[in-house]
């Protein structure tokens, strides 16, 4: 089963809160995984800040067209307990 992103909210720098349908909520740090030209203007913090959840692809998005694959965002989510 493909996780869904349902919920997100920015924390600082470029970690990011998020909450999965199943439950799951932890945070995760995009800073090491903005590579390449897509990622190029998330690099500024404040474009960062710009993402959504998308409700047809059930992951983050940004205006530019950058997003992550859902199951890349849960592998890499560290748990909050």
């Amino acid at each position: 089963m493909i996780p869904r992103v349902i919920e997100a909210a920015y924390v600082k720098d470029y970690t990011i809160r998020i909450r999965f349908a199943d439950g799951i909520e932890g945070e995760i740090n995009l800073s090491d995984e903005l590579i390449g030209e897509i990622f190029l203007p998330l690099k500024d913090v404040s474009y960062f800040k710009n993402f959504t959840v998308s409700p047809e692809l059930h992951t983050l998005v940004w205006p530019n067209g950058a997003d992550f694959a859902p199951e890349f965002l849960y592998d890499k989510t560290r748990i909050l307990t």
